[in-house]
């Protein structure tokens, strides 16, 4: 699903929620997670992206926010452990 060469962060299970997986399409999911995994994180304010670069460094939790292509927010969020990448809409948080 994502190349080796560009994975800058291990995914590992990844899961959504019933909502995202309701509202947001399968190839908006593969392509956010393709995104995340490289280390672009959307559309996160600076402070948020200035603290996932630290978290590459450090081990903690990493949040991307994405669009989808009907316009609909999602996150994408891989815990500190880098055990689980979980797919969700905001208000499933």
């Amino acid at each position: 699903m994502i190349p080796s060469g560009s994975v800058k962060v291990p995914l590992g299970q990844i899961v959504a929620t019933p909502a995202a997986l309701g509202t947001v399409s399968q190839p908006d999911i593969v392509a956010a997670l393709r995104r995340h995994a490289s280390g672009d994180w959307g559309d996160v304010d600076p402070d948020d992206r200035a603290a996932n670069d630290d978290a590459l460094k450090s081990g903690e939790r990493l949040l991307s926010v994405y669009q989808s292509a009907t316009g609909t927010t999602f996150w994408v969020l891989t815990e500190a452990d880098r055990s689980v990448t979980t797919v969700l809409l905001p208000d499933d948080y």
